[in-house]
């Protein structure tokens, strides 16, 4: 234990960072106390600052500074779809690999009971709400591939049926350039049962 109690705060403080254990934390800690105090001042800084300042859309969820982020607020984007999305690093994936144009919806999280995420914490109600305004055609489900995702991809395609618009779901399977045997089972067998029909071609 340390003599310091600034530095075991300092070090249980950083463990409320994903994966970060004791060892982890401590090694944090030691690094911006020997090495980079400045940088350490400037971490609390932009911490509290983002901590104030960054909240939420109100149209989307995503982080915002403003009330309506720049997506939103963009009349150039595609208002009649809407990209479903569990995070806002789901989002900037999104944006930085694609060429969609359309809006998003941020779910922050997915159901999920027992860590108590369930259809309000989820925003739900807002979604359903947007979709009731009528100017959505079109709802593009891009929750993750797991359990809990695939459970809150069928509660929105029921919101979207229920307020008569198209929901498509993101496909899923073997990834462009990738071999079979190097393929997990799970993202086989789901490819395998999601296969499609291809358009019967003229052999020379």
């Amino acid at each position: 234990m340390s003599s310091s109690p600034l530095l075991e705060q300092l070090i249980e403080a950083l463990r409320c960072l994903p994966g970060v254990g004791a060892k982890t934390a401590q090694r944090m800690a030691f690094h911006l106390l020997e090495r980079d105090r400045a940088g350490a001042r400037r971490l609390a800084e932009k911490l509290v600052a983002a901590s104030e300042h960054i909240g939420n859309c109100t149209r989307c969820r995503t982080f915002s500074e403003t009330p309506v982020c720049a997506v939103c607020s963009n009349v150039s984007r595609d208002a009649q779809t809407l990209c479903i999305v569990e995070t806002p690093a789901d989002q900037i994936a999104i944006e930085q690999a694609t060429g969609y144009r359309g809006r998003y919806f941020v779910l922050l999280g997915r159901l999920s009971p027992m860590d108590g995420l369930g259809p309000q914490q989820l925003g739900l109600d807002l979604l359903a709400s947007r979709l009731a305004e009528g100017e959505v055609r079109e709802l593009v489900i891009a929750t993750n591939a797991t359990v809990e995702g695939e459970a809150t991809a069928h509660l929105l395609a029921q919101i979207a049926r229920q307020a008569g618009v198209r929901a498509t779901r993101l496909a899923h399977g073997v990834p462009l350039g990738g071999e079979l045997e190097y393929v997990d089972r799970g993202t086989l067998a789901h490819a395998f049962g999601s296969r499609q029909t291809l358009n019967d071609q003229e052999i020379p």
